[in-house]
């Protein structure tokens, strides 16, 4: 939201920032950027304080989103986090992580496999998805090459290179989540866009 109305701003008012000068201010304001550097960005961003590594994602990688009818409050999962980590589940993580950037950045997706296990948070926040183990196996098991809670929850997303819909057929019966949404999308490589049309909508109504 913050970065969609800089950018807006940006356009109204013609002060030329940036696409890297708006991504700075919205991290700045959020105290990080994890949100605002794939969201400028868009594809597979990494970002170390404001230096980022940006990758494309091929349009074959499909992201299974499982969206239940209920919210967490990041707060809330945040309370649920042990204050100490165990030192074999950080090794393992940073395994994980680097295993994932090193897929992505050479598209080799099928690398992905078993690099979802998570240590840190999802063995804690499932208490708040108690059906989250039961989709991540289910969507495996139909070929996705990897599941897991997206951020704090309460959505589960799987990543697949083939048979989606089978994918989101098995999440939705193994989550018993009757009113659950379901989105079968794919990655943006461009980042926030600001709509031309839009703008001139808004500046009508100011």
């Amino acid at each position: 939201m913050r970065l969609g109305v800089l950018h807006a701003l940006n356009q109204i008012a013609r002060t030329n920032l940036t696409r890297h000068d708006l991504f700075t201010l919205c991290a700045e304001l959020e105290g990080h950027a994890d949100n605002s550097a794939p969201a400028s960005f868009g594809g597979f961003t990494l970002a170390r304080g404001l230096e980022i590594q940006h990758f494309n994602v091929s349009p074959q990688l499909r992201f299974v989103l499982l969206i239940p009818n209920f919210e967490i409050a990041t707060n809330e999962a945040r309370r649920l986090l042990p204050p100490k980590i165990a030192r074999t589940g950080a090794v393992r993580n940073v395994a994980n992580a680097s295993a994932i950037t090193a897929a992505f950045a050479t598209q080799d997706y099928e690398r992905l496999r078993g690099c979802f296990v998570d240590y840190l948070h999802q063995p804690f926040r499932k208490r708040l998805v108690p059906f989250l183990e039961d989709t991540i196996r289910s969507a495996e098991r139909k070929g996705a090459l990897g599941a897991f809670l997206s951020g704090s929850g309460s959505a589960i997303c799987a990543i697949t290179l083939r048979n989606p819909r089978k994918i989101a057929g098995a999440m939705m019966r193994a989550s018993r989540q009757k009113d659950a949404g379901i989105i079968v999308t794919w990655a943006d490589n461009q980042g926030v866009q600001v709509l031309k049309s839009a703008i001139c909508n808004l500046k009508l109504k100011i």
